[in-house]
């Protein structure tokens, strides 16, 4: 499995997903909004709005293994 980039965060953005950490946790059904650059340093913080939550919640994106994209109709199914 290759290493959670850039590149590969920029193609989630908008879709919900399943963030896989690094040190094992996961923080599940999320939205991702944007990329953003940190303050200090060159570091990328991933952006993402949980599920029925409406603040936005940042995280580093050296931190995430990879992201697990959710299926819509299952949940809409169930529910």
């Amino acid at each position: 499995m290759e290493n959670f980039s850039l590149n590969s965060a920029k193609s989630y953005i908008g879709k919900n997903v399943n963030l896989h950490l690094k040190d094992g946790a996961v923080i599940v059904n999320v939205q991702l909004t944007a990329i953003k650059k940190a303050e200090l340093g060159k570091a990328n913080l991933l952006e993402y709005v949980p599920y029925g939550n409406c603040s936005a919640r940042k995280i580093p994106l050296r931190n995430v293994a990879y992201a697990e994209m959710l299926n819509r109709n299952i949940m809409l199914i169930q529910s």
